[in-house]
């Protein structure tokens, strides 16, 4: 099956910098892929060029087949675009937006009465939609940003840092909402926090200073807590049992054992499990030398790469 976001050698250059350089990656629908990289990277500019603001200066971008500089309108018809600073219509209640929305993007009638129900109901804005915009939380906005963008059932969503300004629910709320969407869709979504992209994504794009280290295929999308724990042992197995029958350890593994010391990685689904943890090896006879939130495998190797480049 042909992606439906394919980048061929993407370069973008202004002037003399050179902000995009070679990069080339694809999305297949049903997929989510993260775009990760500090300031400067050329994420924003990547989306400029994919949603027709920008033209590259070599390469290629296609959206369903169409050429994102030769098929721009094609293109823009078939992408959904959530801009990490949403320019709504403050002074225009919920229903109004959309509809006027949904009209610039030529829908009418009963396709435009089914689009908005439709809408309205994937993101929850029934109780909202007689609301001025400006009267809105910012987690009810960002709903309505990403409403707009799905009105028109494209093949592509663009969400560009879209936990921004989001509290702890509204985080987990958005999370869950981009795992149901990515079944009708590809998506594409930028983050600076890379826990997020490993909760959503199915690859993450790692960029640095224009260039594209890598794309990494993430081992599974996770809520929770991943815990690193050092536990003095004189049997692994049976430390191993200790930990499983702990309620909240969602996953476990040894990395080794050096000194009588081991070192797990264990996946929970909260913080405070660590307490229940260290509660049943010290009941077990075990001793708990060190509990620390572990860096991701996203993480790690995010360091590992941009750090091996910035010392080129």
């Amino acid at each position: 099956m042909p992606p439906v976001l394919a980048a061929d050698h993407l370069t973008k250059w202004y002037g003399p910098r050179l902000a995009v350089d070679d990069v080339s990656f694809e999305v297949q629908r049903g997929q989510v892929m993260g775009l990760l990289g500090p300031n400067g990277s050329g994420k924003s500019t990547i989306l400029r060029v994919l949603t027709g603001y920008l033209r590259p200066s070599s390469g290629t971008a296609r959206v369903a087949g169409f050429d994102v500089v030769t098929h721009g309108l094609e293109v823009r018809q078939r992408i959904g675009y959530v801009p990490e600073d949403v320019p709504l219509y403050t002074n225009m209640r919920v229903s109004e937006f959309l509809t006027f929305m949904a009209r610039l993007r030529g829908l009418g009638g009963a396709a435009l009465a089914a689009a908005l129900d439709s809408v309205r109901e994937r993101l929850a804005l029934d109780s909202v939609r007689d609301l001025l915009i400006a009267k809105l939380s910012r987690g009810y906005r960002q709903r309505v940003a990403i409403a707009q963008a799905l009105i028109s059932s494209p093949e592509l969503l663009i969400l560009d840092e879209p936990t921004n300004g989001l509290d702890p629910r509204q985080i987990i709320e958005l999370r869950e909402l981009i795992r149901s969407l990515s079944s009708a869709c590809a998506i594409l979504v930028t983050s600076h926090v890379l826990a997020e992209i490993e909760r959503v994504a199915h690859q993450a794009a790692i960029l640095l200073n224009g260039r594209l280290l890598t794309v990494h295929t993430l081992a599974g999308r996770t809520e929770g807590q991943q815990l690193q724990l050092r536990v003095r042992t004189d049997d692994a197995q049976r430390t191993t049992a200790s930990m499983e029958t702990v309620p909240g350890v969602q996953a476990l593994r040894l990395e080794g054992v050096a000194g009588g010391v081991g070192s797990w990685r264990v996946q929970v689904t909260d913080e405070r499990v660590s307490e229940a943890l260290t509660a049943a090896l010290s009941n077990a006879g075990f001793g708990v030398r060190e509990v620390t939130a572990a860096a991701s495998d996203l993480e790690g190797l995010f360091l590992q790469l941009t750090g091996q480049e910035e010392h080129k």
